[in-house]
């Protein structure tokens, strides 16, 4: 009405935090400056105590909202999410079908050495689900001299209740691996950012699982999208060349996909990530009950039973509890042929100044084990297109 959509409204902006805070006050010092003035009408008591409650109730909403970013626009809290290219420079339609109508812009982003975020909608034909996908693309993809190379994957898995959105436009994952890639921190890679809930995002927590009666969302991450990237973009099909990574539930979703799935992916990153999935009230008992399920999507008991040649690094905040008891459990339970990193951070919490402090580090680090693009011509004996540097990582 107002030439204003849900989408667009920011709630996770310093200045809407402070003007909740000061309406709560208001309504908070309303109370008894009218208290007697209002003694004859104990109806009217009643209710600006209420409202002065849920003010204060929707200012510490605002407050925890602001760090954690769970709900970054208003759109994203009623689940209507009417902008979901948000951060992106163009539409690719569905299943990318559209990619080549933006080729013209993409090699106009390259000759400034700037990569293409681009969004879609992505249909997984084995599990059934439609949702919103973002994909990056590095400068020199179009470049006609390199039409035979073929480059590495990162599979980037948004938090709950975070969308593609999250990496792109709020954390800015895309930009920091673009930064990588220009500086040769990085080799050329392509970064695929799919949604791992979709709607509605209130209250619907799905952990990237197969669930019993469920989803499939473990099929529409990892086979579906896996044969979409071989089939329409140029990607290197070794699992060397495939990675994944994500903060929060999304950290919890790179460990146990890419070790339930070790012909896939080779390494996974977990920002602030946990071991197991919850079972509360946003998510719920996602395996019926069923243990043998809850087995198979426990990160500990792939690690002690089931270990595969994956290079894991998991972090967490100095003052993340949860997620430093996760790391210590992973710890234990990691042997050989896994190759487990984990880092504890200063600081720190669960909320987006940290995700953003702690972010570069991690990109480095996938810049050092990601292989380069190949093409066709590469020698038999694996020499790389552009070796990344080796090196630890950093504080």
């Amino acid at each position: 009405m107002l030439g204003l959509h849900a989408s667009t409204i920011r709630l996770d902006d310093g200045w809407v935090v402070a003007a909740v805070a000061v309406v709560a006050l208001a309504l908070v010092a309303l109370v008894p400056w009218r208290w007697d003035a209002w003694r004859h009408r104990r109806t009217w008591r009643s209710v600006t105590t209420v409202v002065a409650v849920l003010g204060v109730l929707v200012a510490a909403g605002a407050g925890v909202n602001y760090l954690g970013s769970f709900y970054p626009t208003l759109g994203s809290l009623l689940g209507s999410s009417g902008n979901p290219g948000e951060g992106t420079v163009a539409d690719i339609g569905p299943d990318g079908a559209d990619l080549p109508a933006a080729l013209p812009l993409l090699d106009a982003r390259s000759a400034q050495g700037h990569g293409s975020v681009l969004h879609m909608v992505f249909h997984g034909p084995r599990s059934g689900i439609t949702r919103d996908a973002d994909v990056y693309l590095p400068a020199g993809y179009t470049d006609p001299a390199q039409a035979a190379v073929r480059y590495p994957v990162v599979e980037w898995l948004p938090g709950f209740p975070g969308e593609p959105r999250e990496v792109v436009a709020l954390f800015g994952v895309t930009d920091l691996v673009d930064a990588a890639i220009a500086e040769h921190r990085m080799p050329p890679a392509v970064v695929l950012v799919p949604d791992t809930n979709g709607e509605p995002r209130f209250g619907h927590d799905e952990e990237c699982v197969d669930a019993s009666h469920g989803a499939l969302d473990d099929t529409y991450l990892t086979t579906d999208l896996h044969d979409w990237a071989l089939h329409t973009l140029r990607v290197r099909p070794e699992r060397e060349a495939w990675a994944l990574s994500g903060w929060s539930s999304g950290g919890y979703c790179a460990m146990n996909l890419a070790l339930r799935h070790p012909d896939l992916y080779s390494i996974a990153v977990s920002q602030s990530g946990y071991d197991r999935t919850p079972d509360d009230i946003v998510t719920g008992d996602l395996f019926a009950g069923r243990p043998d399920l809850a087995a198979a999507n426990d990160v500990v008991a792939h690690l002690r039973d089931r270990p595969a040649p994956t290079a894991i690094l998991a972090t967490a905040g100095a003052d993340e509890d949860d997620e430093q008891a996760a790391l210590a459990r992973l710890r234990a339970a990691a042997v050989p042929p896994v190759t487990l990193m984990t880092h504890t951070f200063p600081g720190g919490g669960h909320n987006q100044v940290a995700v953003r402090a702690q972010l570069p580090p991690l990109v480095d680090w996938l810049g050092r084990r990601l292989p380069a693009p190949v093409a066709p011509s590469t020698p038999p004996d694996g020499t790389q297109v552009l070796p990344p540097a080796p090196g630890p990582l950093p504080p």
